[in-house]
């Protein structure tokens, strides 16, 4: 299991789903508020490594949705300065492990880096193999 860096911001209700997410598939995080976190232009953009300026923001964002930003609009430059200005705007959360960086919570692209299967299997996957141990009662099923 890794050591996670997951920067986030609070009260974001997303973010902590995906804690807990990470937190079951065995994973220790280290908890960064992204919000006060002193990134540098240079910093914040080694999280997004090959991928296009648009798929750097957060499309949620309010200043997204209003249009008062439009991230198909800019440079690489105008994106990192906007997104240090109002992190709300940044695609979240930015995780690390190790040297390597990325942001936003692609179940299947996680799984791909450092696996995010729940350790012992949910309850439902139990229930599949009746081995569930929550005090439920198995009756055989019959045909």
């Amino acid at each position: 299991m890794a050591d996670v860096i997951f920067y986030g911001l609070a009260g974001c209700t997303a973010n902590a789903k995906q804690k807990l997410q990470l937190e079951a598939a065995g994973h220790t995080l280290v908890e960064r508020d992204l919000a006060a976190e002193p990134f540098t232009a240079e910093d914040l953009r080694t999280f997004f490594g090959d991928r296009p300026v648009e798929e750097w923001f957060n499309r949620r964002a309010a200043a997204v949705k209003s249009g008062n930003v439009k991230p198909d609009e800019l440079d690489e430059a105008s994106a990192l300065a906007a997104l240090l200005a109002d992190r709300d705007l940044i695609r979240r959360p930015l995780l690390q492990v190790g040297t390597e960086r990325n942001a936003g919570f692609d179940p299947n692209a996680l799984h791909a880096w450092i696996g995010l299967t729940a350790v012992g299997g949910t309850c439902d996957d139990k229930h599949a193999r009746g081995v569930c141990d929550h005090g439920h009662h198995h009756f055989p099923k019959h045909a």
